[in-house]
Order: structure tokens, then sequence, then C-alpha cells
């Protein structure tokens, strides 16, 4: 039985009552008004910034590492903006599950997209090059007001919480895949749809090589030079972000990659994460420092997390 298939009375056992209050929960702060939608934003992400001390110890590693050319006191003002971006990215994650992005339309920025119309207008596939910034939901739904893409997933731990999140996705993508999926990712691409792939994420030493992400050496997935390797269509970065107004939104398209994939994992990885890194530091606060983004170490070296 699949996810999907779970009967909906499983779900009305004790067990899932604080899932579905955080359900109803985004659907209310989804209709908010925009200022108080950005209060609340702000006030999560300072709550988690004061009390989640696992989760700041591995932001503070984590800027600490990529950051060394900031003093303390701007590292630790950028981890408390962290926070607070991350905050905000909830709020955003629930206007774009539980409301139509139209009404978002006249707060978009998209700088790029004939790169993008290029290929649809060519009949190629793509694999689209994301990145886990706070605003990846609410980027992902604004992008399919311009064009239709698939995604890529990593299913969530809790059953309740991954259904609400697949289904609310569902409407802006045109398949939402498992990250194991490989077959059925290159399958979608030689059938000219472009597929939505963030590889920024520490998956493991098997399925990595270690290539400098910020001067570190850090897991990397292979998966995006071998796709590009299977299906022959062009990798093209997505970037997005929120605007330093707080009010509107910029997304863009960058160039394809030019000969890509090289043959070599160990650069492929490392010019992916240069395209990734080149993208976080536009807007650093914005990215997912939250993750345990060196949790693998190559052999020898110690733990950065302890």
């Amino acid at each position: 039985m699949s996810r999907d298939d779970t009967p909906q009375s499983s779900f009305a056992h004790p067990r899932y009552w604080p899932t579905w209050l955080a359900i109803g929960a985004m659907h209310v702060v989804a209709w908010l008004p925009w200022r108080l939608k950005l209060w609340v934003g702000r006030a999560i992400g300072l709550a988690a910034w004061r009390l989640a001390g696992r989760r700041r110890h591995i932001t503070e590693t984590n800027i600490g590492l990529c950051f060394p050319e900031l003093d303390q006191a701007q590292q630790a003002r950028l981890v408390r903006e962290t926070f607070v971006a991350n905050g905000i990215g909830i709020v955003e994650t629930a206007t774009g599950w539980c409301r139509d992005p139209e009404h978002l339309r006249h707060r978009v920025t998209f700088l790029g997209q004939e790169h993008r119309a290029r290929l649809q207008a060519e009949g190629r596939g793509a694999l689209i090059l994301g990145v886990h910034f706070s605003t990846l939901d609410l980027g992902a739904a604004l992008h399919s007001l311009y064009f239709r893409a698939d995604a890529v997933q990593r299913p969530h731990d809790n059953p309740l919480f991954d259904r609400f999140m697949s289904r609310a996705r569902a409407p802006y993508f045109d398949a939402v895949l498992d990250r194991h999926d490989l077959r059925g990712v290159v399958r979608r691409i030689k059938a000219g749809h472009g597929v939505w792939y963030s590889p920024d994420q520490d998956f493991g030493r098997d399925a990595s090589v270690f290539a400098p992400f910020f001067g570190i050496p850090a897991a990397t997935v292979k998966m995006t030079s071998r796709i590009a390797r299977m299906t022959g269509a062009p990798v093209i970065p997505l970037i997005f972000h929120r605007n330093p107004d707080d009010r509107t939104y910029t997304l863009e398209y960058l160039p394809p990659l030019e000969n890509f994939p090289s043959g070599d994992e160990v650069a492929d990885a490392t010019r992916i994460n240069a395209v990734i890194e080149a993208a976080i530091r536009r807007h650093p606060e914005q990215y997912l420092w939250l993750h345990r983004r060196f949790k693998t170490r190559p052999k020898g070296e110690p733990r950065l997390y302890s």
C-alpha cells in the first residue's frame, strides 16, 4: 500500500492530531493580510532561534564554516536573519500550498524566461537545477504561473503531512517523482518535460562524491551529471528569492550549463556547487542553513556537528 492509499480513517488517531492542527494553521496563515503574515513568520523564526538549540548549533556551524570572512558578530547576525527568513518561509510555504498563486502574480519579476522558452519551443526536456531556499515552495507555485514542470521530492516521514504536501504541490507540478525514481525522471525528461531537481543536500557517501561547497569538501550527489548524461538534456539553473522590500519576489532562469556533463563526476559536482553557491551569496540568509549540509565527511575527517 502506497502512502497515498493509506485509509483516511487511520489519520484520526490521536498521534496525528498535532499534524492536523499544523495543517489547519497553515490554511489560516495563508489567508492573513500580507503584513500580518510577515509578522507571524518573523515571530516563528525568532522563537525557533531562541528555542531550537540543536538547529541553531547546526546553523552556527554552517555559517562559521562558509563565511569565515565575517567576524563573530556578523556571523551571529546572519544566523538570526536565517531563522527569521526561514520562519517567513513557513508562511510562504503555507501560501503556496493553500492558495492560488495567481493572486501574487503582481509581486513577481521573472528574468531569463527566454532560456526555458527556447527549450520548450524546440520540444526539449530539461533538468531544472533548484536550490533549497526558504522560498522554495512559494517559488515553485509562482513558477507555475509561467512554466509547467515536474518535481523530485523526498517523502516526508509523517504520512499524513506527506499526503498533504504532495496534494498541495500537485496543482503546480505536472508530476511529483520520488528522489529514488531515476527511471521516472529520465523518462519524463526524454518526453520533453522540465524536471525540477535540487541536489544541494547530503544524501550520504554512496550517492555522492566530495566537491567544494563554500571551500568545504561536501558530499555532493552524482545524480545531476548522471541524469544529464542519460537524457542528453540541458541543465538549466533556476534561482528565486524574496526581495529586500519583503513584498516582492524575483525568479530567474540562468543560461543552460555549457559542456555539461564533462565525464568527470567530481568536476561536474564542483561546477554544480559553484552555481548554487553563487545563488546563495545573493541572499545568504534565505538559504536552508538549518540542515546538516556537511554531515558526511571524507574518511579520516572529524564530524562537524557535535
